[in-house]
């Protein structure tokens, strides 16, 4: 195989053992792996006769992205539907809707999703706004925690204003206890069970799409935080075993096992059989736990209530906290990394309570951590737990100031994100996006770290505090969260070859289209990705 040089241009290499993180100037790529890096002229001299050169002109080279939370096959399967979620606002949506009920005319059911609350008085549509269908509708909210649903779907699933409540989710009503046509959290499965299930040639291309899209974006690697039937969704194990045995899944990626809260210990053993099944470019030895909601829909578990909801409103907490330690303690003697969902205050307490006397081995992360009591932030550190960022969500703008604050009082709404006092005591971090919640771009998520306002061009850059910094004292420099999502979350994924440029790693490389660490902050969103490698195999190179 030809040597590769990467010369002209400065590179990150993201090493750990660097403060700051090392730059270097040049890297030479042999047989898939990373021969050399360094000075130019030094590392050029290695380069054997009839190389290939990539001139950098002055754009940076970065490790591959590590995705540590993301769900590409969902997202893959909502693009090929009635995709929302590249569209704005309840005019667009019905215009979006109609289009594809046009173009689709033989489908029993009209479902999708990348509906976003912002977009709603209140965070809530209504079942006749999409009355106007001829079929039942069924559409996933954005965030993956709400459906809108019409009144067909209702009447199909028989949900009337009798129908109760499940334990882990709520039936959104009108004031004479009509269903409204929105859906939380476990009653999704209500009527998302009863819409068409894709077939396995459906998941397949929906994770090579993904797969694709990623590798646009610089992603190399991802761990997919939910590998098993969750909400009316598919299982994605078996594309991706069939996908890694095939070598059509070149990137690297973890699948997190998907804890069902309806059972308990006895799935554990069940998880371990799928573990001993993957191998090569995926594995699954991690195991997702939803310990609670989001606050939007008052269903994050928090220790105080939520203000103006009355004093017992306090949100979900998913699985039993005085079953959890348990469960958490015989996943981690089987060499199990426990990979936690947890937003509110009490929902992360209760992960790091669960995680007491675990073996840091296991890489144990949380992630989310929208809000956490500040005599917790040292317990990470403490426990060698690593916190999981989502960084696109730390700004101002319309969920946040008026579907959150108002609603978790002042102090409490100034303990989110704590970025940067989790830094200070000394937590180590991995980052990913939650794709399709949010833009799966980690450019974009690292603008937020850094700025803690929205980039150009999302959908809430025009909300009035959208270029108000969010809580500006909790931001990261630009080298602490581009190492969080590239040696920090290839840690996570005990990928050991990944996330740093050193030699003998495996060349998994991005080639930006300019330097952002020589841009103003402010402009850190305006970077794209040029080139992007696996093993030292281009596997995207942008076009003009």
């Amino acid at each position: 195989m030809t040597d590769l040089l990467f010369r002209g241009g400065p590179v990150f290499t993201a090493s750990p053992h660097a403060v700051p993180p090392a730059f270097a100037r040049a890297v030479l790529v042999r047989d898939g792996r990373v021969a050399a890096v360094g000075e130019e002229d030094e590392v050029a001299r290695l380069a054997r006769p009839g190389h290939e050169t990539v001139d950098l002109a002055g754009r940076l080279l970065t490790p591959g992205f590590t995705d540590a939370h993301i769900h590409p096959v969902q997202a893959g399967l909502e693009r090929a539907k009635c995709d929302l979620s590249q569209v704005y606002g309840l005019d667009a949506y019905v215009e979006k809707i109609a289009a594809y009920a046009a173009a689709h005319p033989d489908a029993a059911w009209i479902d999708g999703g990348g509906w976003d609350m912002s977009a709603f008085a209140g965070g809530l549509p209504h079942r006749r706004q999409i009355d106007f269908a001829d079929r039942p509708v069924y559409l996933i909210q954005r965030d993956h925690h709400a459906a809108w649903v019409n009144t067909r779907a209702l009447e199909i699933a028989g949900i009337t204003a009798g129908t109760p409540d499940p334990a882990d989710g709520r039936i959104e009503r009108d004031p004479d206890g009509t269903p409204s046509g929105v859906l939380h959290e476990g009653a999704m499965d209500l009527v998302g069970l009863l819409t068409p299930r894709p077939t396995g040639a459906d998941i397949d291309a929906a994770l090579m799409d993904a797969q694709s899209h990623l590798f646009s974006l610089g992603v190399t690697g991802w761990q997919d935080a939910i590998v098993g039937s969750y909400a009316g969704s598919d299982d994605q194990y078996p594309a991706y075993v069939s996908a890694a045995g095939a070598g059509r899944l070149k990137a690297r990626v973890v699948g997190a096992l998907w804890w069902d809260r309806t059972r308990g210990a006895d799935q554990i053993e069940e998880m371990a059989a799928r573990r001993a099944g993957t191998g090569g470019t995926f594995t699954a030895g991690s195991v997702k736990i939803m310990q609670d909601g989001i606050p939007e829909n008052f269903t994050a578990a928090v220790i105080e209530p939520y203000c103006h909801c009355g004093p017992d409103q306090r949100g979900l907490s998913y699985v039993d906290p005085g079953l959890l330690k348990g469960y958490v303690a015989e996943l981690d003697r089987r060499g199990f990394q426990v990979h936690f969902h947890a937003i509110g205050e009490r929902a992360v307490r209760e992960a790091l309570d669960s995680l007491e006397g675990t073996s840091p081995a296991n890489r144990h992360h949380i992630a989310h951590v929208q809000i956490i009591e500040p005599s917790d932030i040292p317990r990470f550190a403490a426990l060698g737990v690593t916190a999981n960022l989502q960084p696109l969500w730390a700004t101002h703008h319309m969920q946040m100031d008026e579907l959150c604050i108002p609603f978790l009082g002042e102090e409490r709404a100034g303990w989110q994100y704590p970025f940067a006092d989790l830094v200070r005591t000394g937590a180590r971090l991995c980052a990913g996006s939650d794709w399709p919640v949010s833009s799966a771009d980690p450019l974009q998520a690292m603008h937020v770290a850094v700025n803690r306002t929205e980039p150009g061009g999302s959908v809430h850059a025009d909300y009035p505090t959208a270029r108000t910094p969010f809580l500006p004292h909790q931001s990261l420099d630009l080298a602490t969260v581009m190492t969080a999502y590239t040696s920090g979350s290839a840690w996570i994924n005990h990928d050991e070859e990944a996330g740093v440029i050193a030699a003998g790693n495996r060349a998994d490389l991005v080639v930006l289209d300019r330097d952002p660490y020589a841009l103003a902050p402010g402009d850190i969103w305006t970077t794209r990705v040029d080139l992007t490698f696996v093993g030292g195999e281009a596997v995207y190179e942008r076009h003009a």
